[in-house]
């Protein structure tokens, strides 16, 4: 249990801090900010929609009381659904409407020029779809939505992937939780919101062990020629 009066700065990367203190709504502006503002990329995405799905009944029955988990869980993926796909077309439209200047742009504490580099190969090498797999990439996805509309990608089909990417995500993410706590708790008599820390752990590992040699040691692009005129 997280004490208001007992905040600490890390307690942003915190999922649990977000539900048992913002609740829902929370919840929600923080899956529209983590992918639709570039200064949220270092927000607990994929950790806090896992947490969410262990505590979904509570999240869900801030606005609809109900007894049936399926309902909960198909009312959250929805609604936080809806505001990651908003927040993804936020990201298309500021990426269309600054173009080059952000990647002449200087770094600062919410802006990471590399961050923006590497989202954009990322886009390069998987296309329209580097949308859907972006989603379930940490700090990429913040900035693959940026990317699309810079290089102006059709709005139909960033609208497209950025639906599929977005359902699939949320769904993955609040399912598993909500599952992988039933079955550990039926199976083994353990009680995931105990371990909330070391899921948490786990979850960032996972998803970020596997690309922090490409995206994070891989060299800073300084060469102008491959900056957008």
């Amino acid at each position: 249990m997280i004490h208001l009066l007992d905040f600490q700065w890390h307690d942003l990367i915190n999922p649990q801090f977000y539900i048992e203190f913002g609740g829902l709504w929370l919840l929600i502006f923080i899956i529209f900010a983590e992918t639709g503002l570039f200064a949220g990329f270092f927000l607990p995405g994929d950790s806090l929609l896992f947490v969410a799905g262990i505590y979904s009944r509570d999240l869900a029955s801030q606005v609809i009381p109900s007894s049936n988990e399926f309902i909960d869980l198909f009312f959250l993926w929805v609604l936080i659904s809806f505001a990651g796909v908003l927040g993804n077309f936020a990201g298309y439209w500021f990426g269309k409407k600054s173009g080059p200047f952000l990647y002449h742009r200087k770094d600062t504490f919410f802006f990471k020029k590399k961050y923006l580099m590497r989202a954009t190969d990322f886009y390069k090498q998987y296309g329209g779809w580097a949308i859907v797999a972006a989603r379930f990439v940490p700090i990429i996805r913040t900035f693959a939505p940026i990317v699309a509309g810079v290089v102006k990608m059709d709005k139909k089909k960033f609208m497209y992937f950025n639906f599929i990417g977005c359902a699939a995500w949320v769904a993955v993410m609040l399912f598993a939780g909500h599952f992988l706590y039933k079955w550990v708790l039926n199976k083994f008599n353990i009680d995931l919101k105990q371990h909330l820390e070391m899921i948490v752990i786990v979850i960032v590992v996972i998803s970020t062990v596997p690309i922090i040699y490409k995206f994070f040691f891989a060299k800073d692009k300084t060469n102008s020629e491959n900056l957008p005129s």
